[in-house]
């Protein structure tokens, strides 16, 4: 069921699903970025028990060639900003083997990067970046005290959040709480993993807060917990001014996103990237923003041990 709302949500019939298609993709063979896929599928949720008895490696390594193939990626990649392989599509595809059988997955894989988030698939991983810079802006205006720590010790977004942002929180366990969120997202929209993952920082606040070493926290935040993190998104899209939040929706598929976010981003690595950010650092304590406070609350009733 999850995987045919899945597909209606993202406008897929089965006409949109060719058989000979996929099998012609298969019969291609490794593709030029074979060597990359295989690297990167070998260790894709690989904790994860019920996925491993589920999907084998061969099934995401034929998926993942056979998007190279239908993308057009040429023997010799360039720097350019078409769509391709990147790293960490790979664990993208997982959720969609997951919950639909190979071939379906395939075209409702290639449906979601291609209409819903193409920059974040692109060489330049530009939606990436601004992703990143989202967390950072979305953070500020949720949590200024927990924004200014963090400036403090010197931790942008760029330095912890760059996999969630990339994965859509896919690197995160468990992957029965993944699949809730994105539910939830092809409800609402991608945008919100950007919510998501602050929502994962105010869930361990405290302990970061008190850490003299954040960044142990933050590189390996807990696992997921989508009744926790889902409240506390929501209520905070209130607190988001109307041009953030139009930034957070576009920026997954609008390029002029990143020029207005003063983002210019190279092509000689995924993480290089050039920000116009000024430090920013709180001169006093302040308690939880109430209204991420009354959503913590939320997630913290009897019965639901807190994190």
């Amino acid at each position: 069921l999850r995987g045919w709302i899945w597909k209606i949500m993202l406008g897929l019939s089965h006409h949109d699903v060719s058989a000979s298609c996929y099998i012609g993709l298969v019969q291609r063979g490794s593709s030029p970025m074979d060597a990359k896929i295989r690297n990167d599928t070998a260790r894709t949720m690989t904790t994860d028990v019920a996925f491993s008895e589920q999907v084998s490696e061969a099934m995401l390594i034929r998926v993942l060639n056979a998007f190279v193939w239908i993308s057009g990626q040429g023997p010799s990649p360039t720097p350019t900003d078409e769509l391709g392989y990147v790293q960490g599509m790979n664990v993208l595809a997982a959720p969609f083997l997951m919950v639909l059988p190979e071939m379906e997955a395939f075209f409702t894989f290639s449906r979601f990067l291609w209409q819903w988030c193409p920059l974040y698939v692109q060489s330049s991983l530009k939606g990436v970046h601004c992703g990143i810079k989202l967390v950072d802006m979305c953070l500020r205006t949720l949590d200024p005290e927990l924004f200014g720590f963090l400036m403090g010790k010197g931790l942008t977004a760029s330095m912890y959040a760059f996999p969630s942002v990339l994965t859509f929180s896919a690197c995160t366990p468990s992957l029965p709480e993944l699949l809730k969120l994105w539910d939830f997202m092809f409800a609402f929209g991608f945008h919100l993993n950007i919510l998501f993952i602050v929502a994962q920082l105010a869930l361990v606040r405290d302990d970061i807060m008190a850490s003299s070493s954040p960044i142990r926290i933050l590189r390996k935040l807990p696992a997921l917990r989508a009744d926790a993190i889902i409240p506390l998104a929501i209520v905070s899209i209130k607190k988001l001014s109307p041009h953030v939040h139009e930034l957070l929706v576009r920026h997954l598929y609008d390029d002029t996103v990143a020029d207005e976010l003063g983002i210019h981003v190279t092509h000689q690595h995924p993480g290089t990237l050039e920000r116009d950010d000024s430090p920013f650092r709180t001169q006093q304590r302040r308690n939880l923003p109430a209204l991420m406070k009354d959503a913590r609350n939320v997630a913290f009733l009897p019965g639901r041990r807190r994190p």
